[in-house]
């Protein structure tokens, strides 16, 4: 097995050599689509065809690419900030912006609470695998834009009133179940950290309602998430206090990995001994294919960490920059 991890400062195939494969700023999405990897950073969207050794700038530069996203065929999507869409129908080599989704009345309203206010992300997606004109877009902090058309007309909708999505995934065998990670941020600021203020929530309709999963656990604050394709399902989510939860904090990012085999109504803990909680947070997050319900973490110390079902966890490497995504072929 082959492990990819996405840093502040590049890529790194681990087992290799000390340098990134690919320098490049703040990768947050690994994925391979049809044999073909794709990388989204903060200096756009790259592609490799072997396997991560070498790597290839598309036309997607100059943007923050937060996620890529398969279609049919060869199209794919990415989701970038400031919020916007891009399609591209040749496997990621040149793409064009989906105009329609940034010209939206609600964009008018999208972005992060800080001061001085940061743009809006569109971070997390869906296309759904029965139908590819159905599109579901998750932005922090803006909401989940919903189009059946393919882009041509959009309406939005807000889990439980949050408009704070972090990630999206389709359930591997119930095409309508959605799952959506959230967190306390509003356009007005940040909510009161209570229960149902942020946390997972579960959609039976294809994003049209949703109920939320979360209840009893703590940390609320939800962001990677992941769904194992092999039965049972394992719903995999990682959480902490708040978004700025550090292992610089005093006592640590207080970070926990929870899984649910029934679709986010029961909830364990992923975490051994020395992760519960975890003095270092967890950003990268993906399914293990070695092992049936494993998964790999990365962590803000620079670790990657391999994570049975049983909750054992052996260290794959450290001593990298903050861990963003990772990836396993």
């Amino acid at each position: 097995m082959r492990v990819l991890a996405g840093s502040g400062r590049g890529i790194f195939l681990l087992g290799s050599a000390d340098t990134p494969v690919l320098e490049t700023r703040n990768v947050r999405d690994l994925v391979e689509i049809d044999g073909r990897l794709h990388a989204g950073s903060a200096d756009g969207h790259f592609w490799s065809d072997d396997s991560g050794e070498t790597w290839h700038s598309s036309t997607l530069r100059d943007l923050e690419v937060w996620q890529i996203r398969p279609a049919d065929g060869d199209t794919i999507y990415a989701g970038t900030q400031p919020a916007a869409l891009y399609r591209s129908a040749d496997r990621g080599e040149t793409w064009t912006e989906v105009t329609s989704f940034a010209n939206v009345p609600e964009a008018e309203h999208w972005g992060i609470p800080l001061d001085p206010p940061v743009p809006g992300r569109a971070r997390a997606m869906v296309i759904d695998r029965t139908d590819p004109r159905r599109l579901r877009i998750g932005v922090e902090v803006g909401g989940i834009m919903m189009s059946d058309d393919g882009g041509g007309s959009w309406s939005m909708v807000l889990p439980g009133d949050n408009p704070d999505l972090h990630m999206m995934f389709q359930h591997p065998v119930e095409p309508g179940v959605l799952f959506a990670s959230t967190g306390y941020g509003r356009r007005d600021g940040i909510a009161e950290m209570v229960e149902g203020n942020a946390g997972v929530f579960r959609s039976e309709d294809f994003g049209a309602t949703w109920t939320y999963a979360w209840s009893g656990i703590t940390p609320r604050y939800s962001r990677p998430i992941c769904i194992d394709p092999r039965t049972p399902y394992g719903l995999t989510v990682a959480s902490a206090p708040t978004a700025f939860s550090s292992y610089r904090d005093d006592g640590g990012a207080q970070a926990m990995l929870f899984r649910s085999e029934d679709g986010g109504r029961n909830w364990r803990s992923l975490c051994d001994e020395a992760h519960s909680p975890s003095t270092a947070n967890f950003h990268g997050l993906n399914i293990d294919p070695e092992n049936d319900g494993g998964v790999l973490v990365g962590t803000d110390t620079g670790e990657v960490w391999q994570v049975t079902d049983l909750g054992t966890w052996t260290k794959r490497a450290d001593g990298l920059p903050p861990v963003l995504s990772v990836l396993a072929i």
